[in-house]
């Protein structure tokens, strides 16, 4: 099966009774997949999906953000879809775990908790990003890459004073998740 193929389905099974807003969304998502054979790829120049995941530790009560490099911005753990990517999940598990440092990451289970659009410079125009959440095994310990400035654990109460909407509103999505699960 293709990433394109993976994304689609991924796509078509993302139901979030916690997260009804981001139905419509999902149809944009789709709707640029049925119009763009590329749109999983960076060079797509109307924009393309791109797999994160926010690296939680519920045992503390904490998420770890990356201070990006580019945008100097605290964000969760992400970025673009590379041909060896099996699925949007491995996408989002290898940039989780190439960012972070952090080996023996796992994906909370039930597939992507939200959906993010936001608007990026030309030549492309729109990141897609499907979001996950990744769990970090106890007593984990952080490694800063190339693409960040820092990496700092922040407990949830903290998120909403360091970083924009988008992360918050991850954050609160990946809570909710984990509280349901208990």
């Amino acid at each position: 099966m293709s990433l394109h193929d993976d994304a689609v389905l991924v796509l078509k099974g993302y139901e979030s009774p916690a997260d009804p807003d981001r139905g419509e969304l999902r149809q944009v998502y789709l709707d640029h997949l049925a119009r763009h054979p590329d749109g999983m790829w960076k060079a797509c120049g109307a924009g393309h999906l791109t797999a994160s995941a926010l690296v939680v530790d519920p045992e503390r009560g904490r998420v770890l953000l990356t201070l990006h490099r580019k945008l100097r911005m605290w964000l969760q753990m992400g970025g673009h879809c590379e041909p060896q990517d099996a699925s949007l999940a491995a996408a989002a598990l290898r940039e989780a775990t190439e960012e972070s440092g952090i080996t023996g990451l796992t994906l909370l289970a039930g597939g992507p908790v939200t959906l993010d659009r936001h608007p990026i410079p030309a030549p492309c125009h729109w990141h897609l990003d499907v979001q996950y959440v990744a769990l970090a095994p106890s007593g984990a310990t952080e490694q800063i890459s190339d693409e960040s400035l820092d990496l700092r654990w922040f407990a949830y109460d903290e998120v909403a004073s360091v970083a924009d909407t988008s992360v918050v509103r991850l954050m609160e999505r990946a809570r909710a998740v984990l509280e349901r699960r208990r």
